[in-house]
């Protein structure tokens, strides 16, 4: 099927989708979640096929991890449609209202996007996230996932759309592009005719690739270059379970932590003991010259290190002498998504979410809770990291917009 095709059956599909009520909405959706977890056994039979070729390719575990399905994970793709049932219904509500002098009623709704595409890689968790959402705010989506994952989507497809059709609502609601061609995520890119907007979802790579190249009005969601520093205050068995579950939790994720900053009056008694959680764990650390002074067994760390996404067991590790050298060092290499400080001093927290430019700042806790459903979103179409129309993990009323509606009775202007 071409994307031309897609394409319009969406736009037919958006118009359809207007008109379901929130009951009818929340209707699909639970049927959705139970089909997911009805259907597991062929969904995990294709997911499986998925991540045999990744070995074979290569792939390193941690991305592997992304890729994977469990009964677990199925569940929790399940509890996260389900989720959504009891979260408000944003399309339809009216966000200001006011008569002017010549008695024209003028009122702000708000209404959906209309045609969402998403350009995503490796997990299929996203497949599943990313209809809820959209579903949920009356939103057609055309989705476009990695080849890694062609088996395990096509599966979750199939299964959602089988629902919507004996829900008697238009399957099109939800269309995966099964070509996983490059040139075809390219083609995409320039459905602006047929496409509201475009969200990636993924590496550096491919959402520079996305900016860049798309006519599409781009969400950008952000790779995870994410911080913890640790202030001259700190708890320090309070920093080393922060920054272990931050780190080890799912290191192939984009709010896991990647870069440790540690202030100097602190770091003779930091540095061993996080050495000591992490290694046990076989965590790289790759840290400047006094992190290194402190423990031989870390790796000198190159320019490199500062702005990398490792997805992977490693960690950077820099000591800084204050909180403006930590705040400086943050905002020079994040990508503006997740950053956290460990202190007791409550002037350096404030300052820390004052001056710190990213999506989502913590005072301590773990970076990892920069996600929809630990927000209490539901499921999540991704974090975003710019600063347009919205930021942070993003639910369902970033998936909407607003038009005005006016009432009159024969005004004309003068």
């Amino acid at each position: 099927m071409t994307l031309e095709t897609l394409g319009i059956q969406a736009k037919q599909a958006e118009r359809e989708l207007l008109k379901l009520n929130s009951l009818k909405k929340n209707a699909c959706l639970m049927a959705a979640a139970k089909g997911l977890v009805a259907a597991q056994a062929d969904i995990l039979k294709a997911n499986a096929e998925d991540v045999r070729i990744a070995r074979e390719k290569g792939m390193k575990e941690s991305l592997v991890d992304r890729l994977a399905l469990t009964e677990e994970r199925i569940a929790s793709m399940a509890e996260g449609l389900a989720s959504l049932v009891a979260l408000e219904d944003p399309i339809g509500e009216i966000l200001e209202a006011k008569i002017r002098p010549n008695g024209l009623e003028i009122g702000k709704k708000r209404v959906p996007l209309g045609v969402i595409g998403i350009i995503y890689e490796s997990r299929p968790n996203v497949t599943a996230d990313a209809f809820g959402l959209c579903f949920k705010t009356s939103n057609a989506v055309i989705l476009k996932g990695g080849s890694d994952a062609i088996h395990s989507n096509k599966a979750i497809v199939k299964v959602i759309r089988e629902v919507l059709s004996d829900q008697r609502v238009t399957p099109d609601a939800i269309q995966l592009v099964e070509d996983t061609r490059r040139e075809t995520a390219k083609e995409l890119m320039r459905m602006n005719r047929y496409l509201d907007v475009l969200i990636p979802r993924g590496g550096a790579g491919l959402i520079r690739t996305v900016v860049e190249n798309s006519t599409v009005p781009v969400i950008e969601t952000g790779t995870g270059n994410c911080h913890i520093y640790v202030d001259a205050t700190a708890d320090i068995q309070m920093a080393v379970d922060i920054i272990d579950n931050a780190k080890t939790q799912r290191t192939g994720v984009c709010n896991a932590c990647e870069s440790l900053v540690i202030h100097k009056a602190i770091a003779d008694k930091v540095i061993p003991a996080v050495c000591e959680r992490l290694f046990k764990k076989n965590v790289e650390i790759r840290g400047d010259e006094n992190c290194c002074r402190l423990n031989p067994q870390i790796i000198p760390a190159t320019d490199e290190d500062w702005g990398q996404e490792y997805l992977d067991y490693i960690l950077s590790a820099k000591i800084v002498g204050s909180i403006d050298e930590a705040i400086d060092h943050i905002n020079k290499y994040n990508t503006k998504h997740s950053e956290a400080i460990i202190t007791k001093d409550y002037d350096n927290a404030r300052r820390f979410l004052e001056e710190i430019d990213a999506a989502a700042v913590y005072v301590n806790a773990s970076t990892r809770f920069t996600d929809g459903f630990e927000f209490g979103f539901g499921a999540e179409i991704g974090i975003s990291t710019q600063k347009l129309h919205a930021r942070g993990p993003m639910g369902l009323k970033e998936l909407t917009t607003t038009k005005y509606i006016i009432y009159g009775n024969g005004q004309v202007r003068p």
